[in-house]
């Protein structure tokens, strides 16, 4: 650890600038394919679903394998933000749910 502050192995840089030059990659690939893609009104409704496809995806498997505090949680954070329209007070009170739940023995 006498290296220097800023010292770091070749692999995991050569690793970073790999991931970076993949994202970079996608991201401007998307967006040369969507310029020249004509946006129909069936490529319009599935680039609108996405966010939405993206969101159950991942959140999910969370509340499967997360049992019955992750679930009751993910009804709390829906309900505050149906109720409050306000996306962090949402998650304040999933988390503030999330302790109580764990508080509980859940």
């Amino acid at each position: 650890m006498t290296e220097g502050l800023f010292s770091a192995d070749m692999m995991f840089v050569t690793a970073v600038l790999g991931m970076v030059a993949v994202t970079y990659s996608l991201r401007a690939g998307g967006y040369w394919v969507m310029g020249r893609l004509p946006i129909t009104p069936r490529v319009r409704r599935g680039l609108e679903s996405l966010p939405g496809a993206i969101i159950v995806s991942t959140i999910l498997p969370i509340v499967l394998k997360g049992g019955l505090a992750v679930a009751l949680c993910l009804v709390v954070a829906v309900a505050a933000q149906i109720k409050l329209r306000k996306e962090y007070v949402a998650v304040f009170c999933a988390v503030g749910a999330a302790a109580a739940f764990r508080a509980a023995g859940l």
